[in-house]
């Protein structure tokens, strides 16, 4: 007991042993209970929160939480646990006010602890995102699945330009107003700086108030075609049929010509088909008659349908076909285009002809 008592009161580095013994302490307890704590707070903050909802349960609210509130916590040992400490006389540190080792170590700790802070509210703003979302998708107008994901996303932004100056304020001691007002001065300047990041801000809102889409509908932009997934900030994410994702600025989306498939009430098919020259007339004459009457007949077409013997080809009698799905989606155009291709051959297989392609005849004169 006595040696321990010795220790305590032994000094090291200008330091007691209690001293010692205290940040050791706070730093373990920490790293212990950094665990248990964080779920604990993490439970209270969503019976205070999310408690009235049953669409995102709380073990997704722990798994958003947990680790930033852990980090948290680590950081708050470790500051008790400094506090208890002090730099020795002789080394002459200078003082947390000037520029030295002080104020590098206490301008750095501050600035990572209000970090772990904003990572927490960030989590936060995640989960209500994540609630919105579920509520988007029982909501049967397509609209709300847009406008939760870009939402979102300027609330985000916002909260980043809020850390921003906390940090400048708080940590490096600018005054955030004259910085305000100094930004207000060179606001032209920045415009110009960032014209095409603003180009595509403008463009998210007149995407939300024009609506020429929505998420889900089938469109083609330029040379891109597919399902709109995500209008986010700066740009529009496109998942094309390939599986791949495009990500499109918002200023195209708005400036180059825009078709809508969603919109169409009907999807037009369009090709020819090239018979030998060996057909015979009649034969051809029968061809296109049973491909009009199968297209007519197709319960998911409509009778707008056009079959004509169109061109005497290069190698192949040429017949048009041309007709309408009535249906916007995707999935039921390449099915009936599928199937009316199947039966097309039958009707060519029938009548005693074949498909033509393409050929040279070469005549030897002796």
């Amino acid at each position: 007991m006595n040696e321990i008592k010795l220790f305590l009161q032994s000094e090291h580095l200008g330091n007691s042993g209690m001293n010692y013994l205290m940040f050791i302490t706070a730093i373990l307890l920490g790293l212990l209970f950094k665990g248990l704590i964080s779920r604990y707070l993490s439970r209270s903050l969503y019976k205070i929160i999310g408690r009235k909802e049953k669409r995102v349960g709380v073990e997704k609210f722990d798994e958003l939480l947990t680790k930033p509130i852990a980090f948290f916590i680590i950081l708050s040992a470790i500051y008790f646990g400094v506090n208890q400490l002090s730099f020795p006389e002789e080394w002459n540190i200078a003082p947390a006010e000037e520029l030295g080792t002080r104020m590098i170590l206490s301008k750095g700790f501050s600035l990572i602890y209000i970090y772990s802070i904003f990572l927490i509210l960030k989590r936060v703003i995640s989960f209500f995102g994540i609630l919105l979302q579920k509520r988007a998708e029982e909501s049967e107008n397509k609209m709300d699945d847009q406008l939760v994901p870009f939402a979102i996303e300027i609330i985000k932004f916002i909260s980043y330009i809020f850390l921003i100056f906390i940090i400048l304020g708080e940590v490096f001691n600018v005054n955030a107003t004259g910085l305000i007002t100094g930004l207000g001065i060179g606001g032209i300047a920045l415009a110009m700086a960032s014209k095409e990041s603003l180009e595509n801000l403008l463009g998210s809102f007149t995407i939300f108030l024009d609506k020429p889409f929505t998420v889900g509908d089938v469109v083609t932009v330029g040379t891109v075609t597919g399902t709109i997934e995500k209008v986010g900030f700066r740009s529009t994410r496109i998942k094309t049929f390939d599986r791949s994702i495009v990500t499109v600025p918002n200023k195209k989306m708005i400036d180059a010509e825009l078709d809508n498939l969603g919109l169409r009430a009907v999807r037009r098919v369009k090709f020819h088909i090239g018979l030998t020259y060996e057909t015979p007339a009649d034969s051809i004459k029968k061809i296109v008659a049973d491909i009009q009457i199968l297209i007519d007949e197709h319960p998911k077409t409509n009778q707008e349908g056009i079959v004509k013997f169109q061109e005497f080809g290069a190698s192949s009698l040429d017949i048009l076909i041309l007709y309408f799905v009535d249906s916007p989606l995707w999935e039921d155009l390449v099915n009936v285009k599928e199937d009316i291709n199947f039966k097309i051959m039958e009707v060519v297989k029938q009548h005693n002809s074949d498909f033509a392609f393409p050929s040279t005849t070469v005549y030897l004169q002796k």
